[in-house]
């Protein structure tokens, strides 16, 4: 009877195991498309930039075929926990309110937040009454704004940066809050780029923008998180990231 238990007992603790190391042979990745230099859309619909090939690389890191999934930032987060994919690299900052929905690996990434507007626009950041300024909506550049001069300017929401790049260039907003590296590729380095520059503050509180940017997993899929979260040390320590991120930043975009 005791050897029986015993028996018993391993092969429970067994299938205990084996539940918990899942092995992801294919790991779907959700990725906005509208972010670069972190992802863009070509023109035959498919996905390019430092997200993807993140992506791409931490799948070969563990083995498992890579799926991309295309999805608008304003439904990322509940598509994940609907199943559409398994992962979000997204440029996604780790912040406290994220993490009641989702689980987060260890970051990816950290860039600091900038404000972007045409050259002589003569922006006062102690009086910026009455001025509209775009965000994209539900990112943590509209909270920082919302809560931190939210009484002071005109918050102008948008479904992607590319609309509120157009709406800078047009003169109905003054300027645009963004990360760094995104309004650079986004705005300064592309044609007619030089009729633009940073202003004011360089914005890193982690109270808004929390820890740098991570990949969001489900709750309930943390194996999947610790896998990732490994697969991104062992890239680093390769020299795997540093080549990727080399093709899309002159600085190191891993921070301290």
């Amino acid at each position: 009877m005791k050897k029986w238990l015993m028996v018993a007992a391993l092969a429970a603790t067994a299938a205990t195991g084996v539940a918990q190391a899942k092995e992801w042979k294919t790991v779907r990745f959700g990725i906005e498309g509208a972010y670069p230099p972190f992802s863009w859309t070509e023109a035959d619909g498919s996905l390019k930039g430092f997200d993807v090939d993140m992506a791409n690389a931490l799948c070969e890191e563990l083995k498992a075929k890579c799926v991309i999934v295309p999805q608008d930032w304003d439904g990322i987060i509940p598509s994940l926990l609907a199943r559409k994919y398994d992962a979000i690299i997204a440029a996604m900052s780790i912040t406290e309110e994220r993490k009641k929905k989702v689980d987060f690996t260890g970051k990816y990434a950290q860039i600091p937040n900038k404000f972007i507007a045409k050259k002589g626009a003569g922006l006062d950041f102690d009086n910026l009454n009455g001025a509209k300024i775009g965000v994209q909506r539900a990112t943590t550049h509209d909270k920082y704004l919302t809560d931190n001069y939210g009484d002071q300017v005109e918050i102008v929401r948008y479904g992607s940066f590319d609309e509120a790049y157009l709406d800078l260039a047009n003169g109905r907003i003054v300027a645009v809050l963004g990360d760094a590296s995104a309004l650079e590729e986004g705005v300064i380095n592309k044609d007619g780029g030089d009729a633009y520059e940073f202003v004011g503050p360089s914005l890193t509180d982690p109270k808004w923008f929390g820890e740098g940017m991570g990949i969001a997993v489900r709750k309930q899929d943390k194996d999947l998180t610790k896998q990732l979260d490994a697969a991104i040390k062992s890239l680093r320590e390769k020299g795997k990231y540093q080549e990727i991120a080399a093709k899309y930043f002159n600085y190191d975009v891993y921070g301290d």
